[in-house]
């Protein structure tokens, strides 16, 4: 038990170090990441919009929403969220939404969704949830903001 706890006292400056400087780093990085992958479908969604309604129409079974319906929230979504998420301005909300925007589609289209494809959603989803959980970090809009008004 000696030995580990001489480990963990010598290892705190490192961990001070990684805490203050690659652990924000770390999160703007999969900010970035997330919101340019979620913004991209969206814009891809809204170049065809007749296409995008007739995929929800035939392809992508949203339960409980009509496909006109689904199509609109979830391009707002993929449009609206990102630069939310990006910013780190409403972080946890942002990444909540993307959530639920990840799951519904692969709730809807699971039937297609199989090896890379479904890895990618599944490691989006773990990402948004570590946002969820963490909060979007220092650096952030929403810890300038929360440092300023107290």
């Amino acid at each position: 038990m000696n030995a580990i706890t001489t480990l963990l006292r010598r290892s705190q400056p490192a961990t001070r170090w990684l805490d203050t400087w690659l652990l924000p780093l770390s999160l703007f990085a999969m900010r970035l990441y997330l919101a340019r992958v979620f913004f991209l479908a969206g814009l891809t969604k809204i170049q065809d919009w007749d296409t995008t309604v007739f995929l929800f129409t035939e392809e992508y079974r949203v339960p409980l929403l009509s496909p006109a319906v689904a199509a609109m929230l979830g391009t707002a979504g993929e449009l609206l969220l990102p630069p939310l998420l990006l910013l780190g301005l409403a972080g946890r909300f942002a990444a909540l939404g993307l959530f639920v925007l990840n799951i519904m589609a692969v709730v809807s289209y699971w039937h297609a969704l199989e090896g890379s494809a479904l890895e990618f959603h599944l490691q989006w989803g773990l990402m948004l949830l570590l946002l969820l959980a963490a909060g979007p970090g220092k650096l952030a809009l929403d810890g300038l903001i929360k440092r300023r008004c107290g």
